[in-house]
Parts: structure tokens; C-alpha cells; sequence
């Protein structure tokens, strides 16, 4: 098992900026690809961004220019950068890896931390 803790929600104005981090923990083999999604109430989970080990990026429309992703030197952790929030980015997000063991796969998710953005 492998086990994903998020942090760094919280309440933030229009314009403003938050750093979500993930840590990896636990029966780890190959972590790759590690990625955000996020929930709004009434929604379905929409993807966020993601990145691979080897450093390539995709990102949703509606946050490309404005959120970043990043793996941290430790590679089983993994951060999103988040400038210019606006309302509608208001969610649960959630931190989403694929732990690899030889050819087979298990995907996990974290709990989720709440992102608010409201003056």
C-alpha cells in the first residue's frame, strides 16, 4: 500500500497564490506518473495537472499559465503551484499516483485538501 498525504489548502482572495504539496509514503516501487485532480461541489473530479519522472507536464485548460506542477528532488513527492486563483478554482484537490511494480500498477489517491477562493 501506499499511502498519499496532501497539504497546503486554505482560504485564499481572487488573485491570490497557494502551494499544495503530496508526499508519497509506504510499499513504494515506481512512482510515475503523480498528478492533481480536484472536486467542486455538485462536480465530477476534473483533472488538474500532472508530471512524469521524467519531467513532462500536461495541464488542464483552465489552469494552464496560472498553475504549476512540480516533482520534488525526492521524486515521490509532488507540488502544484497555484497563482492567480480565482472562484471557480474552488475545490477539493486531490493528489493521484501510479505505483509501479515491475510491469503491474495500482493507482492511489490522497484524502484531499480544501481550496477556497473567496473575498
Amino acid at each position: 500500500q501506499v499511502q498519499l498525504v496532501e497539504s497546503g489548502g486554505g482560504l485564499v482572495q481572487p488573485g491570490g497564490s497557494l502551494r499544495l504539496s503530496c508526499a508519497a509514503s509506504g510499499s513504494i516501487g515506481s512512482i510515475n506518473p503523480m498528478g492533481w485532480y480536484r472536486q467542486a461541489p455538485g462536480k465530477q473530479r476534473e483533472f488538474v495537472a500532472t508530471t512524469t519522472s521524467s519531467g513532462s507536464t500536461d495541464y488542464a485548460d483552465s489552469v494552464k499559465g496560472r498553475f504549476t506542477i512540480s516533482r520534488g528532488n525526492a521524486k515521490n513527492t509532488v507540488y502544484l503551484q497555484m497563482n492567480d486563483l480565482k472562484p471557480e478554482d474552488t475545490a477539493v484537490y486531490y493528489c493521484k499516483a501510479r505505483n509501479w511494480r515491475g510491469v503491474r500498477y495500482d493507482d492511489y489517491w490522497g484524502q484531499g485538501t480544501q481550496v477556497t477562493v473567496s473575498s
